[in-house]
């Protein structure tokens, strides 16, 4: 390509900005995926993910540096930053990784709702307990994390005033315990596949 190309108003103003937009939202949206690979322990696709990461980001600074009297590519990274967050969001909230642990505490007869948790295909546990008020059910369920809207909206059917906090498992033994859909393979945490 012509050398004049590089120092036209074209390419400094328009093209190398929106290069490193996009070179932004490429590297925080891969970032973004790559901590929750580290917070699940996996140890193949985090590392891979962290090389492209910091391949990219290497790319748009460089694009910065060569260029630091145009402010418009300041902007330009800023914002592919934060664009790059929402995106690297949108995409976890879209793959749902992983599992969660939904524990519900309720005063009224549980029954109804472990037998429609259980009818769903969801594993369930239950203890009786004592609250402030009197005796109380403690249900726990370990849920693939796509499903934890659908769990959701079980309890607030049963009793919209239960008691319920939902929280990201790290690790379970898929040996012993079986929790409906699974993740495909290749997005699965080695330690969670069967015979590892």
């Amino acid at each position: 390509m012509d050398a004049t190309f590089y120092d036209s108003f074209w390419f400094v103003f328009v093209l190398l900005p929106l290069l490193i937009f996009i070179s932004r939202i490429l590297d925080v949206s891969i970032g973004t995926l790559r901590i929750i690979f580290v917070s699940r322990g996996d140890k193949i696709i985090a590392p891979i993910l962290g090389f492209f990461e910091v391949l990219i980001w290497i790319l748009a600074i460089t694009g910065i540096m060569a260029n630091l009297d145009n402010w418009i590519t300041y902007v330009a990274y800023a914002g592919g930053f934060a664009a790059g967050n929402y995106i690297g969001l949108l995409l976890e909230e879209r793959m749902a990784l992983g599992v969660r642990m939904i524990r519900i505490i309720t005063s009224h007869d549980a029954n109804p709702l472990i037998a429609n948790l259980r009818s769903a295909g969801f594993g369930v546990t239950t203890v009786r307990a004592t609250g402030k008020d009197g005796m109380v059910h403690v249900i726990y369920s370990i849920i693939p994390r796509s499903k934890t809207t659908q769990v959701v909206e079980k309890i607030k059917e049963f009793n919209p005033r239960a008691f319920y906090s939902v929280e990201d498992v790290r690790g379970i033994n898929t040996n012993s315990y079986s929790f409906g859909q699974r993740t495909p393979a290749i997005l699965t945490p080695r330690w969670m596949r069967k015979g590892k």
